[in-house]
């Protein structure tokens, strides 16, 4: 008798600590709205808030609109924690878009994964990413897949190009995985690596690493760093007199440099997972309203991230057809959502993905632009072909 009312007990106990499914739906944006990664995290925030107004503007989740809920993961580990906890715990979010930076998602994603709640990279590209977990997935192509492109276009502007000097910042696990990219790219090439410096993202004096590349008289110089620190150091190359070719890494790949580097920012090569010009009715819808609100062409973080915000909804979608959201116990549809995200076909602006069983992206198309400074502060990405 006492076995049978204790079994009870733990049933209702066990059905009154089932939790729904919030309406709006919540999903979880971690991305960096302060430090010097947000030169990075802004553009994906504004890609994240046009995801969720257009999709909201257009039905929801069959009628049922969502709520992106926004924590600062700002530059380093100990934010991007942080944002992902209370995402997790007080925000009851069904799956996250974030961190910015390959570094903070080998921090942070475990978090996700013990907690059995899906996660999207926006930009994580570092070596390793979907392989965090079972529910670590990204929207950002591998850095060994997009980097090799940009050598292959500066060999093409230059073929003349024999020796390269390699710089990055050690201090990151992203620069330092997309160096090694880099590295192995040029030698493929047949080009020898002349000399290799390392710098870190807070440095603001390249003196003696501009020098040692100015020393070895190289043909090409190849940067992986971010926004700030790569802006800082493309200036003083050229002000120190370096006149050959500049390739950036993935962590130059915003218009926010332009105010860094200024004038010297003119003709730096950076591959690209994204274009404008990809003519996909998903992306022209984009670029419209990106347009529309901001007055030039979209950059490629604001379209990963509309694209990790939209693939969580598209997803979501699917699962919602067969039992409406808000009816789903909160743990059960994280794990349903997490299956569905790697079973689906997505058409986004960065054209159409799917992913491999282990949540890494695969996306056909790559692309490599040049920046053309308009002035001293204002430029734009040139496409290559």
């Amino acid at each position: 008798m006492k076995r049978t009312a204790l079994t009870i007990a733990l049933g209702l106990l066990a059905t009154g600590q089932a939790q729904k499914v919030q309406v709006p739906v919540p999903i979880g944006i971690a991305l960096a709205q302060t430090s010097n990664t947000a030169l990075l995290g802004q553009e994906q925030v504004i890609g994240a808030r046009l995801a969720e107004k257009h999709i909201n503007a257009h039905g929801g989740i069959g009628g049922t609109p969502i709520k992106l809920i926004f924590q600062d993961a700002a530059g380093d580990e100990n934010s991007a924690i942080n944002a992902f906890q209370n995402l997790i715990g007080k925000g009851n979010v069904v799956g996250i878009v974030g961190p910015t930076l390959s570094q903070q998602a080998f921090a942070a994603d475990p978090i996700a994964e013990r907690a059995k709640v899906p996660v999207l990279g926006p930009s994580n590209t570092a070596k390793g990413i979907p392989q965090i977990g079972d529910y670590i997935a990204r929207v950002s192509a591998p850095v060994a897949v997009v980097a090799p492109n940009a050598i292959k276009q500066a060999l093409k502007l230059d073929p003349k190009i024999k020796k390269v000097a390699v710089l990055y910042a050690q201090n990151d696990a992203f620069s330092t995985s997309e160096t090694g990219t880099f590295q192995d790219a040029a030698k493929a090439q047949g080009l020898n690596v002349a000399t290799v410096q390392k710098f870190q993202t807070t440095d603001t004096d390249f003196t003696t690493q501009v020098t040692s590349v100015l020393n070895a008289d190289v043909d090409l110089v190849i940067i992986s760093g971010l926004a700030a620190d790569g802006g800082n150091l493309v200036k003083q190359l050229r002000q120190l007199g370096y006149k050959g070719l500049i390739v950036g890494g993935n962590g130059l790949n915003t218009s926010n440099i332009f105010p860094v580097c200024q004038k010297y920012c003119d003709g730096v090569i950076i591959a690209q997972a994204y274009s404008p010009a990809q003519p996909s009715a998903s992306n022209q819808l984009f670029v419209k309203e990106y347009r529309a609100q901001y007055k030039k062409d979209p950059p490629q973080f604001a379209a990963q991230a509309y694209a990790g915000v939209q693939v969580m909804v598209d997803a979501l979608k699917v699962l919602d057809r067969q039992k409406k959201l808000a009816q789903w116990d909160l743990d059960d549809l994280r794990a349903a959502l997490n299956k569905q995200i790697l079973a689906g076909k997505y058409n986004t602006p960065l054209g159409e993905l799917r992913f491999d069983k282990e949540g890494e992206i695969m996306q056909k198309e790559f692309y490599v632009a040049q920046i053309k400074m308009k002035d001293a502060k204002n430029g734009t990405f040139v496409f290559l072909k």
